[in-house]
Formats: C-alpha cells, structure tokens, sequence
C-alpha cells in the first residue's frame, strides 16, 4: 500500500485531469480523488490490527498528536465565533490538508514496528523522481503547449477544482516563464504534477537522498537526470533549496561531499538560470493569451524585472508580499479564523482568502498560533530524533520546512505523504542503526 500511494501520488493530478477529459466529472470524480485518504486510513487500520500494540511514545509522537488535536478542535469551532466564512466543504478540505501529513507519519510509526526488516521509503522516493523526470523532459522536447491546452487539464482546474486560470487558456499561468518578450515565451517542466513547483520540490527531495548514498556511478547518472529535470523546472526557490538540503546534509552525516555538490550547484544553476531564455524549450502565445497579458500588464504597471510582462522577480516579489500580508493578519488575529479560510482551499470554495502561498501563514489563519506553534514543535521534535538515525530525512525536512515560507508544501500531497511518511519509519530505528549512511545495506532491504 505504501508503495501505491507513493508512487499514486506522483500520478495522481494527471490521471485526474484525464479522467475529467474522459467525462469523469463532479461528485463522481470528488470520490475518486479520495483514493489517497481512504487508502491512508485503510493502511493505518490495517498496520494497527496487525501489531495491536503502540510503539515506544516519543517526544514527537507527542507533538503530533497534540497537533492532530488542534486542528480538530479548530475544526468543531463554528465558523462565526472566529471570524471566519469557510464553508463546509472548505472545512473539511482543510481538515485533510492539515492531518495528511500527521496520517503519514502515524503510518510510519506502526510500520517500523509492525516488520522488522522494514523496506525503505528512500528507493520508491528515487524511483517517483526519475519517473517526474523523464516524463517532464520528454513533455518539454515533444508535446505542445497547444496540446495541454486542448486537453482534460483546464478544465479540471477550472470545473472541478474551482481554480480559474485566464492568462494560458486555463493552464496555470507559471508553466511558462515570461521573458519579457511577448514573441519568446519559454515553457517550464511540470510532468505528471502538472506543476513546475511541485515537481521541482520532489526533485530535490529525491536528490537529497541520492546524493546521500555512497558514491556509485549509478548514483551519479540518477543524479545527473534528475539535477536536469530540477533546472527545467526554473524554480529557484526549489534550486536554493537544494542548496540548503545538501548543506544540512553534509552536516548530519558529517561528509564534505554534500557541501561541495552544494557550491557547484551554485554556480552551476546561476548559470543556467542566465541563459536559460536562450536555451530554454520556447512556445508561444495565443491571440487571447497576449490581449489578457498586455491589457494586465497595462494595469499592474511595469514588471520588476524589466520587460513587458511580470517576470521571475516580480513573481518573488509577489511571494514575498504574500508571506508579509499573511503574518499580519495572523499576528493581528492570533486565535485564528477557523479551518477553510486560507489558501487553495478558500480560492476553491469562493471564500475570502486571508493568507496564501505560506505554509505557516496558512496553518495560522486557518487554527490560530496554537497551530502554527504545535506544527513547529511537532518537526523540531521530529528532525532531534532523525539526526542520527536518517540524515537524508533530515535534510529533505529542514529543506521542506524552510520551503513552507513560501509554499503550502502541505498541499502537495506527495511531498507530504512520503517525507513524514519516511520520518515516522526512521524513528523507529535504534539511534546506533547508520546503515544508511555508511552504504551497509541490509539484507532484506527492498525498495
């Protein structure tokens, strides 16, 4: 199961575009959608039948479930006596998006309990990155933006999902890169995400733990594929992250090589970064798509970056402002406005959005500084205990927390199955196990 909802995961946006091209819509397609909650919680009942037993209660676990609680809580409360105007169907949107991640890593705590010779989640994140890899890159070199435009995914946005995109006929706007020149724009790897910032996030989860393993020359062509990938998906907050995790991993494992790789992939994507307009896959603009950005451009004033369309650095600019508004209206409203009133979730079910794109902004408007507060302990908890016992876990954590500033990494489901997922597993191993720093790999290791 674990290895289908890892695996699902990654697929899991593109299938469901698919179907809703294949007239799979509305309720109907709402169930199906819901595989990945009802398969979670199949797992847990049937992981916890199997042991009947609880392991050894640690400080995370803990955290967690006080975490857990708060969001419960938060969800009974009646919207008006905070303030908010989620709906119900908001409210339990939220609710999902907010435990998933508790639901994982309970998963991987009976896990670790329930068979001692536990396979290991880091194969099956690898083999999930390669698959987003190659199937990104060969997007980018033989299929049209034309042909995504023509296909079940704005639709899906836009009917089922209540995301209304206008500026890409229905695409999300950031799957091209402006240049500034209307004739020139460059097109962004999302793969089967359907997200060049989803995508780009797994990416660097899955090079953390490469990077992570003993040096093989297998190792380096994944890495290779996959550092590749990373750079066509043009997310710079995704290549700084990458930065931070292999720095944090050379750290917990006491390696220099990780830090190294880190100052090459400095330079190196900086580079890339310059000359990507020239060497970047180009599409181009519908008639349409050109009058919604000259007319948008004429209204939001000159980009930041230079050119006639909003570029990159107003795109960080706009990310950044964002994360300011949000903590404003959280510091200002401390105790929260009850769950369904932030984010992708308020935008879906047609409510005012008070906070977006921050995963601690979010978690604030949504159920106060007691969530926020209990989400932070929770991890802190989680990355003491994960130091000593699985370096990449570590690493792929901070580099996932410090994404959280600007991203709702809660809201990429894959992320926030497997990371916490693969927590929960490695806490179940004695702090003396390093096997999987060392390169001594266990006999019954599976992927």
């Amino acid at each position: 199961m674990i290895a289908v909802l890892v695996v699902g995961l990654v697929l899991h946006n593109a299938v469901m575009a698919q179907l809703w091209d294949l007239g799979v819509r509305g309720t109907t397609l709402d169930v199906v959608a819901a595989w990945k909650e009802a398969l979670l919680l199949v797992a847990l009942l049937l992981v916890a039948w199997h042991v009947r037993r609880f392991p050894a209660v640690r400080a995370a676990d803990i955290l967690a479930l006080v975490y857990a609680i708060v969001i419960v809580v938060y969800f009974a409360i009646p919207q008006d006596v905070l303030g908010g105007a989620a709906t119900t169907r908001g409210e339990l949107l939220a609710l999902r998006h907010h435990l998933f991640p508790v639901g994982a890593y309970a998963l991987g705590r009976l896990v670790a309990i329930a068979w001692e010779e536990r396979g290991r989640v880091g194969g099956l994140v690898v083999l999930s990155a390669v698959a987003v890899a190659v199937v990104g890159l060969a997007d980018l070199a033989l299929i049209s933006l034309q042909s995504w435009r023509d296909s079940g995914v704005p639709g899906w946005y836009r009917e089922q999902l209540d995301l209304k995109y206008v500026g890409l006929s229905g695409l999300p706007e950031n799957w091209v890169y402006n240049t500034g020149d209307e004739n020139d724009p460059i097109r962004r790897l999302v793969s089967t995400f359907l997200s060049p910032l989803a995508s780009g996030y797994a990416l660097v989860v899955a090079l953390v733990y490469v990077v992570s393993r003993p040096f093989r020359w297998w190792w380096a062509v994944v890495a290779a594929l996959l550092y590749v990938a990373l750079l066509y998906t043009h997310t710079r907050a995704a290549l700084a992250a990458l930065v931070l995790g292999l720095v944090v991993l050379a750290l917990a494992q006491r390696r220099l090589a990780p830090a190294v790789l880190a100052l090459g992939s400095i330079a190196f994507s900086a580079l890339f970064l310059v000359v990507y307009p020239s060497i970047g896959p180009s599409t181009s603009y519908t008639p349409e798509e050109l009058e919604f950005l000259r007319q948008n451009a004429a209204k939001e004033g000159p980009a930041t970056g230079g050119g006639r369309f909003p570029t990159e650095d107003s795109s960080t600019e706009s990310h950044w402002q964002n994360l300011r508004d949000g903590v404003r209206v959280v510091i200002e409203h401390p105790q929260g406005h009850g769950l369904g009133n932030s984010g992708v979730t308020a935008k879906r079910t047609g409510v005012a959005i008070l906070a977006g794109e921050s995963t601690y902004t979010e978690l604030g408007v949504d159920a106060g500084i007691a969530g926020v507060l209990a989400f932070v302990l929770w991890n802190l908890a989680l990355l003491a205990g994960l130091w000593r016992r699985e370096a990449w876990v570590a690493a792929s954590l901070v580099t996932v927390l410090a994404i959280g500033l600007q991203t709702d990494v809660l809201g990429i489901h894959w992320i926030a199955f497997t990371l916490w997922l693969a927590a929960g597993l490695a806490l179940g191993r004695a702090r003396a196990d390093t096997s999987i720093d060392t390169g001594e790999e266990p006999a019954s290791a599976t992927a």
